[in-house]
Formats: structure tokens, sequence, C-alpha cells
């Protein structure tokens, strides 16, 4: 079963983002943060959460985690075996997880913890039987931190397996401050005002949007921000547990939509070619590198986006600003995502790692280091290294169990979380093609049947 949840102030509060950022808001660098070598903030204060003693227990964690993020993520292992004795070793996976996991539990050796990016993914280990429940002392800290929408995103059939430790808004797009500046562009707040502003920047010199075409999933985020916001909730939640068909008028209504992005290749940075061969982290970088000239003016993703820009000059508030996914429809959509622990193995490190990460000591050290937010309620915003950051978080924690869950990360995996496979591999072929919207959705309606068993 394919959870959903409601949504509606989560708009509001969202659209907050927007005049923050085009405040000039902080100026803080995120790549200030990072690897400072000084306490995190999440060290300053008294423990919120008691753990074990696990003196000589090894706990093996897994997750599809590179880079920054995964340099962060340690900052939270390491705080956790100071606190408990135990060792634990970060296992980097590939994408889809499921599989991943399948091929070490096979062998035997299956983590202590894996972080599962899907909804599916945690309803497929809990049918394979490889998940275990979450014990009492995590969902005491699930039920003093988290609102309902999240414990239950976490749950199978009444039961809770996951811990939804990281979350994302990917309904923002970031732009080059400067690029908007030279070429005298505004942030847009419907989807025809944005492809005005596209044309604008163009006519500037510098191309407009950067697409990770590479990465299918950035291609599922774009369908889904465009078809919440033009199609309405219902749709959304319909099409999400295949209640409508993928050749329903309302995807071809999305796909029109997304077409006249798509099909404009001199809008987009390297054009349909380049944009297929961009992976996420280079199309949000080509966006913040570069000087006056950089390769794109906006790019398109969540709240994570700002690890990335790390990884450039550019300050995040001064030179990289943030508006709302456009307007489609009546209001901007919110869609989110997230990442969860879920237990693989009966051990007392394994639990013990769960309740840590369910409390607000965990996320407060990975917020302090940027590129992070957490869904947990008691974690104070303060932790966040920048107004940018912190307004996403209060609005994510203000729109208590109004929102909108990533629609793929709900579907079966085969069909909307696998590389080169499903939605994300004929969206790619859409990219592609954008005037076939015909075809597409006959695909799309072929393989989500299949994957559905419909």
């Amino acid at each position: 079963m394919h959870r959903t949840l409601r949504t509606g102030r989560a708009a509001v509060v969202f659209a907050a983002i927007g005049a923050l950022a085009l405040a000039g808001c902080g100026g803080d660098k995120e790549g200030d943060e990072p690897g400072d070598g000084g306490p995190t903030k999440g060290t300053e204060k008294p423990a919120s959460v008691q753990l074990p003693k696990l003196d000589g227990e090894k706990i093996e964690v897994a997750a599809v985690w590179s880079g920054p993020e995964q340099e962060n993520f340690t900052k939270v292992l390491d705080e956790f075996e100071k606190r408990t004795g135990a060792t634990v070793t970060f296992v980097p996976a590939q994408d889809p997880i499921v599989n991943f996991l399948g091929t070490k539990i096979a062998g035997g050796s299956p983590p202590d913890v894996a972080m599962l990016p899907q909804v599916g993914a945690i309803q497929q280990a809990v049918a394979r039987k490889w998940a275990k429940p979450v014990g009492p002392e995590a969902k005491a800290q699930l039920a003093k931190n988290y609102a309902k929408a999240w414990q239950d995103l976490g749950a199978v059939d009444g039961t809770q397996y996951g811990v939804y430790y990281k979350a994302a808004n990917k309904s923002l797009i970031w732009y080059n401050n400067t690029v908007f500046e030279n070429a005298g562009a505004t942030a847009p707040k419907t989807w025809k005002e944005f492809l005005t502003t596209a044309e604008t920047v163009s006519a500037s010199g510098v191309t407009p949007v950067s697409i990770a075409g590479a990465d299918g999933w950035v291609l599922t985020d774009w369908f889904e921000n465009v078809y919440l916001s033009q199609a309405g909730p219902e749709k959304y939640d319909q099409l999400a547990k295949h209640e409508i068909k993928w050749t329903d008028p309302s995807v071809k209504d999305a796909l029109t939509t997304l077409g006249e992005l798509f099909g404009k290749p001199s809008l987009i940075a390297g054009g349909t070619d380049g944009a297929l061969q961009t992976e996420f982290p280079a199309s949000v970088t080509q966006t913040f590198s570069g000087g006056d000239a950089p390769k794109a003016a906006m790019v398109f993703e969540g709240d994570f986006v700002t690890v990335n820009i790390a990884q450039t000059d550019a300050r995040i508030g001064t030179d990289a600003k943030v508006f709302p996914f456009p307007a489609v429809g009546a209001k901007p959509p919110v869609v989110t995502g997230g990442d969860a622990a879920v237990a693989l193995k009966d051990s007392k490190g394994a639990q013990a790692l769960l309740t840590f990460l369910a409390s607000p000591d965990a996320a407060a050290i990975q917020a302090a280091a940027g590129g992070f937010i957490s869904p947990n309620k008691s974690l104070d915003v303060a932790a966040y290294p920048n107004d940018v950051q912190r307004e996403i978080a209060k609005a994510l924690i203000a729109s208590g169990d109004d929102f909108r869950f990533d629609m793929s990360d709900q579907m079966p995996q085969s069909f909307g979380g696998t590389p080169g496979k499903g939605e994300w591999k004929i969206l790619q072929d859409f990219l592609k093609n954008p005037k076939d919207v015909a075809g597409t959705q006959q695909k799309l309606e072929s393989e989500a049947a299949k994957a559905y068993k419909s």
C-alpha cells in the first residue's frame, strides 16, 4: 500500500522562502561549515537521549550517499561511536539499494542498518522479511519528535519499521544572482513567468536552465512538481497509487507543459545531448562556477543542492539564491522526499542507532554541516548554518502532516526508482523527444502496469 499525504498550507509557508532569498538572507557561505574541525552544534548541548554502552560492537550502515553528504553523515556516526563505544562502518551502496541489499543478504552479510530513499523500498524490505520493527526506545523518540505523517511513511500495515532521518523540499529552483542582475531578471512565480525569465536570461548571453538529464530521478521530480501544481493533489494521489492510468489527460497536460522547456534546447545548458550527459552534482556546480559567464543561470532541485553549491565559491543567499518551483496551476507545488533508517539485523546496536537517528542530537550535527533538512520537530533551527536553510526547515516543520511525498518514491522500485528502467528511462527518452507525448504516456502506462501487476 502506497501512502500519500494531504497538502494545504504547506504551499503558503514554502512561498516565504522565495521572499527571504530575494531579500539577501544571511549570506553565509555553505562551504564554511563542513569540515571546520570545531565542535558541532549537536555536541554543545547536553544529550537529549540516553544510549546503551556498546563497547566492542561493530555496526554497518549502508546508504546511497557519497561525497560531502557521506562525509557529513559520518560526523553523526562518529558522535554515536563516542557515546556508545561501538565501531560504525559506512557501507557505500548503489542504486537501486534494494538490489544491493539483496546481494548482501544472499551472501549472508547484511548491514545492520540501511538508509532507504523510497517508501516503496521500505515496503519491499518488509515484504521480503528483511526489515526489523523499530524498538521501544526509537519509537518513543519518534512519538516525541515527529509529526504523524512522517511516522506513517515509515510504517507498513501499522508496524513501525523506518525512522525518517533526512527530509528534502524538492520544490525549489536555485539561481545565480549575478546572472539575474546582469539580465535584469527577477524570480518568477508562475510557469509562464518562468519561461519568460528563461528567455530574458538567454538574451543576456547565458543559457538559462541546467538539467541533470543523466539522472532519471531529477526528471521525475520535474514531472511531479508540474503535475502536482497543474493536476492537483487528488489526481497526484491517484496517479501515485496507479488508480488512474498514465494515459490520463492530466499526464498529457503535464508532459505538454514540461515540453515547453524540454522542447527548447537553446534554453538548456549543453542542449538536449548535454543535459542527458549531465549528472546532478555537475548540474549545480556549472550554475555557480565561471564568474559572470556560468554554463547556466538556474538549476532545479531540493534543499540538498546547498551541499553542491559548497563545492563552488558561491555564497548562499548572496550569490546563490532560491525561489519556489513556479505555479503551473492555482498553487505552487510542495513535493518532499526523505531517507529512512531501517534495521536489517536484530541487534542492540542497530536499535540504538535508530534511537539516535530519531533524536534531535543526531539531526543537529548534520544540520550544522549544511545541505541537510530534518523532519525532526524538536531540532532547534539555530543548528542550520544560514537563514535560507533555517527558513526551509521551519516551513517543513510548519507544514505538519500537510505535504505530498515524492511520487516516484512511493511507486514500486522497478518503475519509479531504477536507473535505466521504468519512469527514469522513459522521461530521459522524453527529454530527447518531447514532442512524443502520446508515445511517452503509452510507455509509462505499460511499464507501470507491469510494476503494479495490474
